[in-house]
């Protein structure tokens, strides 16, 4: 495999965990922060434009993993998949605890 296929396999993990907040708050009727609310990544989002961020997360996430050729058969690959959601995930955490204090 070659050097960026790694790295698309850390992105999709990122992005794939990016969607999950996003689209969870968008179907749960609930406003949001996105990078389309003003001031951005701060400011509430409608929850449908919750829901096209966190399903637009979701393709390039899938986009990604197919890129990454991620396979149980390669272990560095799922490794790094996984990391990515958990990498994404901790910077959420922080982030979005920020906005709720």
């Amino acid at each position: 495999m070659k050097w960026y296929h790694y790295i698309a396999c850390f992105f999709a993990g990122m992005f794939i965990a990016n969607m999950v907040p996003h689209f969870i708050q968008g179907i749960s009727g609930e406003a949001f922060p996105t990078p389309f609310a003003n001031p951005p990544g701060k400011g509430l989002s409608s929850p449908t434009v919750n829901v096209l961020w966190g399903l637009f997360n979701l393709i390039i996430g899938y986009l990604l993993f197919r890129a990454g050729k991620i396979s149980n058969s390669n272990k560095w690959t799922v490794l790094l998949f996984f990391t990515g959601i958990l990498v994404m995930s901790v910077m959420l955490s922080y982030g979005f605890a920020d906005i709720h204090r």
